[in-house]
């Protein structure tokens, strides 16, 4: 079952009486289990009907025994147990023994004064064992997945409406490569960015470049960005943030490695017919993310990245050597590539 049709379900007064949540989408995942909160619990109400577990250090029979136990002064109760990672392929490394068979007996009669979220930060599910089919059957496990591009930006969009303002397209996508596509940042970004520009107004490039905060993994995603579409002296103003930071040369040239190889990587399963959200998915990185590489891969051919590869390879080997100065050959390089 998808989100949306769960809440659907939630709003329309029919819960499951278990949920499985699982999927890199945590922002959206938190976001499901407030609005379940919402809908199933009076505010004067939560403290006694809301309990937390974490089965990396609780038992799950603790879990369903107080699911099963009536709930104290109040109609309902919302039991809440995350690192469920037992319903994936992970293995555990903490000591405590959970018995699925226990889940599976409950399920078969489970508590109508209770309901039960399991929460598991897994892409997968282990679709082997038993008890996930069973909740797969029950329509009770809930993917929450990272958004395609289309839907991040339609997301970006949606939430600044919602506080009075708007993006240009450009500010959109800025914003967006600055935090990575995290719908966290992203939400605490366009609040802060509201309050910025006030009802009304819209957001352009240049404000997003005042605001917005970016990671030294982003700046060097953006510093290829500028390199690979011929925007030299922004590149080296970024280049020359990232030392001012104290950045380590060998640092910054590691990252910029491995976005040629995530370049490299789309090439390959872009050939293969690979979709997007597949290739997000293969290679482990955000949707968003791969559809830039996508667009930069594009500037190369494969043996021209391979070629960069290389020449990245003995960067590394003479800035660790000695042979050159860290900072000269990182800009050599640059220069080199935008040529």
């Amino acid at each position: 079952m998808d989100a949306k049709r769960a809440l659907k379900d939630i709003q329309a007064g029919r819960p499951a009486p278990v949920y499985l949540c699982y999927g890199p989408e945590k922002y959206k995942m938190r976001e499901f289990i407030q609005v379940l909160t919402d809908f199933m619990i009076e505010p004067e109400h939560k403290e006694f009907a809301v309990s937390k577990y974490d089965l990396g250090e609780t038992r799950l029979s603790t879990v369903l025994e107080d699911a099963e136990t009536l709930p104290f002064m109040v109609p309902k109760k919302l039991v809440i147990a995350k690192n469920a990672l037992f319903f994936t392929g992970a293995k555990e490394s903490n000591k405590v023994e959970h018995h699925l068979d226990l889940l599976t007996d409950y399920l078969k009669a489970p508590a109508e004064h209770a309901i039960i979220v399991f929460t598991v930060d897994a892409d997968k599910l282990d679709e082997r064992k038993k008890i996930v089919k069973a909740l797969k059957d029950r329509e009770a496990a809930v993917p929450f997945l990272s958004l395609s591009a289309e839907e991040l930006q339609q997301w970006v969009a949606l939430q600044a409406k919602q506080l009075g303002f708007s993006f240009t397209e450009e500010a959109a996508n800025q914003l967006i490569l600055y935090t990575g596509g995290n719908l966290q940042s992203l939400s605490a970004e366009i609040e802060k960015i509201s309050l910025y520009v006030g009802v009304g107004a819209e957001a352009s490039v240049t404000i997003i470049d005042q605001l917005v905060s970016r990671s030294t993994e982003q700046n060097v995603f953006i510093l290829i960005e500028d390199i690979v579409n011929v925007r030299l002296e922004r590149a080296f103003v970024i280049l020359e943030e990232l030392l001012k930071q104290r950045e380590e040369p060998i640092k910054i040239a590691a990252l910029i490695a491995r976005q040629f190889r995530i370049m490299l990587q789309v090439k390959e399963l872009s050939k293969q017919g690979y979709s997007q959200q597949q290739m997000a998915s293969q290679i482990g990185l955000h949707p968003y993310a791969v559809k830039i590489a996508e667009g930069q891969a594009r500037k190369y051919d494969a043996q021209k990245l391979c070629t960069i590869m290389s020449q990245l390879a003995d960067l590394d080997f003479q800035m660790k050597t000695g042979k050159i100065d860290k900072v000269l050959g990182l800009e050599l390089f640059l220069l080199k590539l935008a040529a």
